[in-house]
């Protein structure tokens, strides 16, 4: 699959974006790409989930989503739900993560639906893969090994790279853009 025969949805985790994260500049430069579940949402776990079933009846093609943060665990949360009456077997294709926090990290963000904690168990109804750094303030490499494990999902080790945002110097984010490339490429 090519990025232009899938609707791509990014959900951001519980700050908002600047402009120069590489979720906005991927979304900038990528046709098919919007954004789904805005910041905002993570404080209702029901507004999250219903965000993000709005963005998926909306959909044109087939859907990836790309989460990033605590976006990843809510659509890991959420991904039961996102099939029913209004929404079609199949219509996600794939999920491409980056930094799932743990759920004590989530525990200590504050404002946030303590329905979010913790991580979900069940594995995930598409394929997905999980990038994840060495030296993530919010999750250890090891809490990630954990969830992907649960999810069904595929690990990618990234090194020492931090939370893998703007702050740690991942602006543009080039080598995750090819990671992401390739794995739409096996959808």
């Amino acid at each position: 699959m090519r990025s232009g025969e899938a609707d791509i949805l990014f959900i951001p985790g519980a700050q908002p974006l600047d402009e120069s994260h590489w979720q906005t500049r991927w979304r900038n430069r990528l046709a098919t790409g919007r954004f789904a579940a805005q910041p905002e949402h993570c404080a209702d776990f029901a507004a999250f989930r219903a965000s993000l079933r709005e963005a998926l009846r909306a959909a044109r093609r087939p859907v990836v989503i790309v989460g990033h943060s605590f976006g990843v665990l809510g659509l890991a949360h959420a991904a039961p739900q996102l099939v029913g009456d209004d929404l079609p077997q199949g219509l996600v294709r794939g999920a491409f993560l980056v930094s799932a926090p743990s759920a004590r990290a989530v525990a200590g963000m504050p404002g946030v639906d303590e329905a979010f904690a913790p991580a979900p168990t069940a594995p995930l109804p598409f394929p997905a893969l999980l990038v994840a750094s060495r030296d993530d303030p919010h999750a250890t490499y090891g809490d990630m090994e954990g969830m992907a494990l649960d999810w069904g999902a595929q690990i990618v080790d990234a090194g020492a790279s931090g939370h893998i945002d703007s702050a740690s110097g991942h602006g543009p984010w080039p080598e995750g853009l090819m990671r992401f490339a390739a794995f739409l490429s096996k959808l």
